[in-house]
């Protein structure tokens, strides 16, 4: 597929005289489009619910985007917690997914309301010391092991995942909760990041099903609904092929008549926790070109650096880079793109084919919707940048300031020179 820009030279030029780079701004016609497609994909299934994961990208205004398509969200930490309640998201709408899980933050997700999902059989005990009950409502992580394959094709490996119940702790943690006073189970399960397939969901689907049914049976839980998770994907890369969540919800529903009806759990809800998939798309890191290198290799150095988005120095992963305005210029330059950090790893990218870069121009780089300013740090003292959102009017609206100086030097307000710093 063709990796286009949904900002242009222009209009990052008039953007740029209130707003300095570098900043991520994300496109509310393209998230709203996307929502809409993934709740027609699933209608089919009375229950059905997405619950956003707010850890890919935690803002209000984008949340409450996807809230006007009946979206939850799926918290990871009391923070995220704190951010949902803050926005009147209520108890039934959060589901509350964390791992490595302190006491405190079991109360916090009980005194919402919001639904916990399990990561390990010990956390049984656990959560009931630190609440005092079990929930009438609950649900467990579960991790089937080995490797989870599609076709003959690896796709991931849970069993060298921390996350989640064996089959036999499962089968056990139903029933210890079943007798403890738990009356209402889910089963969550995600066992492969980032697919770029229609085939992941329906084959996961496949899987849970039929341990749900196989958990009815022998435990005679009360399977209210199944949540697949995040893991599906996009296609970073141009050349990859886009996933068609139409295609992908109707397989499933394929395999939920042909497992679940039969066993006479067609009243189960299926829930969805995806991230990537309803944000990355939709967001671009803009920055600008200061410096130009010619040493070993030729460099083009950028006002963003890793801070802003790790992913590239962390995972190595691909992000597709226009240049603005150079959008039909031949790709005829090899640069590496860098950032200002004290490490050799920021790097927007390695040896890539773009167009010939002048100081002063601006650069969009794709995908950066999820798992982009979230990932974001303060090292080497660099602030994290504003979030903009490009409304479907073709305004502008700030959605987060960049952070200033104050507030790196927030936390210092033990120390004393903390008044020379503010």
């Amino acid at each position: 597929m063709e990796k286009k820009a949904f900002v242009t030279k222009e209009m990052i030029e008039e953007i740029v005289k209130k707003y300095p780079t570098p900043f991520h701004i994300y496109d509310e016609k393209g998230i709203r489009e996307n929502a809409k497609a993934l709740k027609e994909a699933f209608s089919w299934n009375k229950g059905y619910k997405e619950f956003f994961a707010v850890k890919a990208t935690p803002n209000p205004f984008l949340i409450d985007i996807l809230r006007d398509y009946g979206c939850g969200c799926d918290c990871s930490s009391k923070t995220e917690l704190m951010l949902s309640e803050a926005m009147g998201v209520e108890g039934k709408d959060i589901m509350f997914s964390s791992n490595d899980t302190p006491a405190e933050e079991f109360e916090y997700a009980a005194k919402l309301g919001a639904t916990i999902n399990l990561d390990d059989i010990t956390h049984i005990d656990f959560l009931e010391k630190a609440i005092g009950y079990i929930p009438e409502t609950i649900s467990c992580r579960y991790n089937p092991g080995g490797y989870f394959s599609i076709a003959n094709s690896i796709m991931d490996n849970p069993g060298d995942a921390k996350y989640g119940f064996t089959t036999e702790q499962l089968f056990e943690g139903f029933k210890i909760l079943k007798a403890k006073g738990a009356k209402n189970f889910g089963i969550h399960a995600f066992l492969a990041s980032n697919t770029v397939t229609n085939d992941y969901y329906p084959t996961l689907a496949r899987q849970l099903f039929e341990v749900a049914v196989k958990l009815h049976e022998e435990t005679g839980a009360d399977i209210k609904f199944i949540n697949l998770s995040g893991g599906i994907g996009i296609p970073y890369k141009p050349e990859q092929t886009p996933n068609d969540i139409r295609v992908i919800g109707d397989n499933v529903r394929k395999v939920f008549e042909e497992v679940l009806v039969p066993a006479g759990m067609g009243d189960v809800a299926i829930y969805t926790e995806l991230g990537r998939f309803m944000m990355a798309p939709y967001g671009h890191l803009v920055t600008k070109v200061l410096h130009e290198k010619h040493t070993h290799k030729e460099y083009i150095g950028v006002d963003a650096c890793a801070a802003n988005l790790m992913r590239p120095a962390m995972y190595g992963a691909y992000h597709h880079i226009t240049v603005l305005g150079k959008e039909n210029a031949p790709c005829d330059h090899v640069y590496d793109v860098t950032g200002s950090l004290c490490e050799n790893n920021d790097k927007f990218a390695v040896d890539r084919a773009l167009p010939e870069i002048a100081i002063g121009d601006y650069i969009a780089i794709h995908d950066t919707g999820a798992h982009g300013f979230a990932m974001g740090y303060n090292y080497n003292g660099r602030l994290w940048s504003s979030e903009l959102l490009l409304k479907e009017d073709g305004s502008v609206q700030l959605i987060r300031r960049a952070q200033e100086p104050k507030d790196y030097f927030a936390t210092f307000d033990c120390f004393p020179i903390y008044e020379k710093l503010k």
